[in-house]
């Protein structure tokens, strides 16, 4: 059966690629299985070189990896590269975190007792990913699973076929044993079915709320581990003492980059009413300067989204806020290669906003956000946290005090100041409500990839 892949750019067939039949997937999972133990018992400083020589190799084909990442999801090639600087930067703190994420816990001596407790890999571990950032979403599991001396199977989304085979390829002439890391091309039933394979011992999923219950539902009664980074409708808060330009410019970064189409890109903002109108007329006018067109073009700096459907339900969203009061504050014509049937959006930017349009409260995954003024940090809080989900949040302000207490309040997995839609790998990417659950990134993300083994050896006197 064969998977074709339509570019947004121009709604023709990019990539095709044959779906793996049950026989090729069965092969697959019982080589990720028997090379598993050969990979875990590999000292980590040979397992580290490996992924460092990898991580090198994909930096190498940094030109034709943004090219792609451009035909098939659409991101404007001025910005497809730098997804490759985030992959190396993540990779390798994640890699110089190992020896301390995986190292054993000694226990205190007891008299004549030695105990302590080993990280030791899950097994197989099945990383379902994305297409919006293709590489970034699977590198977070990818390495830490692969130090951990697990095996790894990437299954990617049919929008991005070809990140699978590129970070697969990357690992090629490294020294990593065959099996050890591999992909498959698979449709929805194929990949319901290789969750319930019993030989799949971890499922890391990045996705929607819908995609993670089917994760959760496939894995249930297996007893095994599933880490879900699911959707997000990320809030900011301006406060009075914000600076106005610096929170200008981060927020519409953090809205439009990607054409909105981030997990952790903001959504709707909550401005101070004493700054509210100097807040939403920089807002416009920077927003105003962003170039809408066809991504290969280098003086594009924003794309399409990556469907018709996706950009559909956008101006869905737009239009409902209006007829229930929402001011809509860019005219379309100033970006004329926006047209309606295609992928191609105007930005938009959306005043007199409530919680009870949709803009709102359900996920966009595009470039519109809703601004709506408030009279204090309590009305704040309470707006950022009337949300099914919970994955970033953001505040700015001069006071780093009033921010943290702030950051007390709002339910979240992160919590910015003053910046926003990063991931430092160093901290744990996490999500609370429908964001998901578990983590990936940083000394406890490498905490879902293994399990803890404990030893007690009692130790006798010679006779």
């Amino acid at each position: 059966m064969k998977q074709n892949t339509l570019s947004p750019i121009d709604n023709q067939i990019c990539v095709t690629r044959t779906l793996a039949s049950t026989k090729q997937i069965a092969e697959t999972v019982n080589a990720a299985s028997a090379s598993q133990i050969k990979w875990a018992k590999m000292p980590l400083e040979s397992r580290k070189t490996i992924c460092s020589q990898a991580i090198s190799n994909f930096i190498n084909q940094k030109a034709q990896v943004a090219q792609e990442i451009t035909m098939m999801m659409g991101r404007p090639i001025a910005y497809t590269q730098g997804e490759v600087d985030g992959v190396a930067e993540r990779a390798f703190s994640m890699i110089e975190q190992a020896d301390r994420a995986l190292a054993d816990i000694h226990l205190a001596e007891k008299p004549g007792v030695k105990r302590y407790i080993k990280r030791v890999p899950v097994g197989t571990v099945l990383v379902i990913a994305p297409w919006n950032y293709p590489y970034l979403t699977a590198i977070n599991a990818v390495i830490p699973a692969l130090l951990a001396g697990n095996s790894v199977i990437l299954k990617h989304s049919a929008q991005t076929p070809l990140c699978a085979e590129r970070l697969v390829e990357a690992f090629e002439g490294t020294g990593i044993p065959k099996g050890v890391f591999q992909f498959l091309h698979t449709d929805h039933l194929s990949t319901e079915k290789l969750i319930q394979h019993p030989n799949i011992d971890y499922v890391a999923f990045t996705g929607s709320v819908a995609g993670g219950a089917m994760v959760e539902k496939n894995a249930a009664g297996r007893f095994i581990g599933v880490g879900l980074e699911l959707g997000g409708k990320d809030p900011a808060y301006v406060r009075h003492d914000a600076d106005i330009d610096h929170a200008v410019e981060t927020l519409v970064d953090g809205a439009l980059f990607n054409s909105g189409q981030s997990c952790c890109g903001i959504e709707r903002i909550y401005v101070h009413h004493s700054i509210h109108d100097e807040f939403v007329q920089k807002a416009v006018a920077l927003t105003k300067q962003y170039q809408l067109g066809n991504p290969t073009d280098a003086n594009t700096t924003l794309g399409p989204l990556v469907r018709t459907e996706a950009a559909n339900l956008v101006r869905n969203q737009i239009a409902d806020a209006v007829s229930q009061g929402a001011i809509a504050h860019i005219d379309e014509s100033l970006f004329p290669a926006s047209v309606a049937g295609t992928p191609y959006l105007a930005p938009q930017i959306l005043t007199k906003v409530n919680h009870s349009m949709q803009v709102m409260t359900e996920e966009s995954f595009g470039p519109v956000v809703g601004i709506q003024s408030v009279s204090d940090d309590s009305q704040a809080v309470a707006l950022m946290n009337d949300s099914q989900f919970g994955l970033t949040a953001s505040v700015f302000t001069t006071d780093e005090e009033a921010a943290q207490q702030l950051g007390e309040q709002i339910q979240t997995g992160t919590f910015f100041v003053n910046r926003c839609d990063y991931l430092d790998p160093e901290l744990a990417w996490t999500g609370v409500k429908n964001s998901g659950r578990g983590c990936t990134l940083s000394q406890i993300g490498f905490e879902m990839l293994t399990r803890p083994k404990s030893f007690h050896i009692k130790i006798l006197e010679a006779k």
